[in-house]
């Protein structure tokens, strides 16, 4: 104490607290101050408290556990959405539908009691309505934007789907223009629910709201269609067949008109359309068979043609992206009889292509309409048979080895069919457990 008074004459300071509470006292011929005694002194609790990130932390604190100076999280890698997303996207309400309800909403909004100017009560209400009215607009943007998956993250089989049913780039667009309406939608209300804060008069303040109303509505008339076609996109890709990657699947393939849409009638419960013209699959279709108390997903998929990858439709493309992304066993059903439209020296080549293609899967072949295969075997007259090989022309006559021969009309090879489908679902059961016992392994 002889020391501070030494160096402070008139003013004394002692740290009481480790809080740094301070007591500041001064000296002079009028005032009388308290004055501690040495031993008094003694008895004071100090602490040093050290600057951390902007806040005073005690030593002993420090002692008893080491300060972590919060670093910013590292970003975690996007984690891929599992297969039924589509069944998860969100109820799209129609842009006029939209817009209508938030109108009615907005209108509601009363202005804040207790105003007694009318000019100032008329600016609260209008600047109220008109950020109700932004809200209402954007929330709901701004839901399906959140809820409707990035195409990166999905599985590879629905992003196969998405870009071969809606064309490629099309779902990010119309995301895209409905982000872009949903920011005007915020820019145009945040600019005149101010205005209407800003009014001098109950008449000025009148306008402003109409006009914000009025702008608002220019808005949705001309970026409004990116919500209808959300609305179209999303009944689209609910209507996808949903598939389990746990279930075994059998997919049939073929050059398209060769009968596998009746196929799949007589062995799942799935119910294609069934014309004699090409490409009457318009899409994947899935039915389900059960088979001793087991469930399984039986896929028609449009037929493929004779042409390299690049030169496809998108139908044809639909069954290569089953193939790739699904566990599936395959059913290959071929037609010899001419009547599909495709020869069967074309169908040979698609066969050996797509089962050089996809060799590691389980494979049934099927040479269906049996019963139209009397006599000679069916000659193209477009075909020019003087480079066929051995393997072609045996083609022509039975079909594939170990090929099942059946008729949907007479009912002939159909048991041994079933038997066979039976036997190599529960093979691929085993297969996918096989594969699920492994990765549980390596985890």
């Amino acid at each position: 104490m002889k020391l501070a008074s030494s160096l402070f004459p008139n003013q004394w300071r002692l740290l009481a607290s480790p809080q740094l509470c301070f007591i500041f006292s001064t000296a002079s011929k009028s005032h009388t101050f308290w004055s501690p005694t040495l031993r008094q002194c003694q008895n004071l609790q100090t602490a040093v408290s050290p600057v951390v990130t902007s806040s005073y932390l005690p030593t002993s604190y420090i002692t008893q556990k080491q300060i972590e100076i919060p670093t910013s999280p590292e970003k975690q890698p996007p984690v891929q959405e599992g297969l039924g997303a589509f069944q998860k996207l969100p109820m799209v309400m129609p842009s006029i539908d939209l817009y209508c309800s938030a109108l009615r909403k907005s209108k509601r909004v009363q202005p804040t009691k207790g105003i007694a100017n009318i000019a100032k009560r008329e600016r609260n209400r209008g600047a109220k309505q008109l950020d109700a009215f932004m809200k209402e607009l954007a929330l709901p943007l701004k839901g399906y934007m959140e809820s409707f998956p990035r195409k990166r993250l999905l599985h590879p089989y629905e992003r196969s789907l998405i870009e071969l049913t809606l064309g490629d780039g099309k779902y990010e667009e119309v995301l895209g223009q409905v982000d872009v309406l949903r920011k005007k939608v915020l820019i145009v209300g945040k600019e005149h629910a101010s205005l209407c804060a800003k009014a001098l008069s109950k008449r000025e303040a009148e306008d402003r709201l109409n006009e914000g109303v009025e702008k608002l509505e220019l808005v949705f008339q001309q970026h409004g269609k990116a919500v209808d076609d959300l609305l179209s996109i999303a009944k689209v890709l609910r209507a996808m067949p949903v598939v389990d990657l746990q279930m075994p699947t059998l997919c049939l393939v073929g050059a398209p008109n060769v009968g596998k849409s009746s196929l799949v009638r007589i062995l799942s419960t799935g119910k294609p359309e069934i014309c004699n013209y090409p490409f009457t699959t318009r899409g994947i279709l899935m039915g389900h068979v059960i088979l001793n108390y087991q469930r399984f997903q039986v896929t028609d998929t449009p037929g493929l043609l004779r042409r390299c990858d690049e030169d496809r439709n998108n139908l044809e493309k639909l069954t290569l992206a089953v193939l790739t992304h699904l566990p599936t066993a395959v059913l290959y059903v071929h037609d010899l009889t001419g009547e599909c439209g495709t020869s069967p020296s074309d169908q040979f080549r698609i066969y050996k292509e797509i089962k050089e293609r996809f060799k590691d899967y389980l494979w049934i072949d099927v040479v269906s309409k049996c019963d139209l295969l009397e006599g000679s075997p069916v000659i193209y007259a477009k075909e020019d048979r003087s480079g066929d090989e051995a393997e072609i022309i045996k083609y022509r006559e039975t079909g594939p080895d170990e090929s099942i021969h059946v008729s949907v009309k007479t009912e002939q090879g159909l048991n041994e069919l079933k038997s066979k489908v039976k036997e190599v679902l529960t093979n691929e059961m085993a297969k996918i457990k096989s594969a699920e016992s492994v990765d549980q392994s390596v985890v």
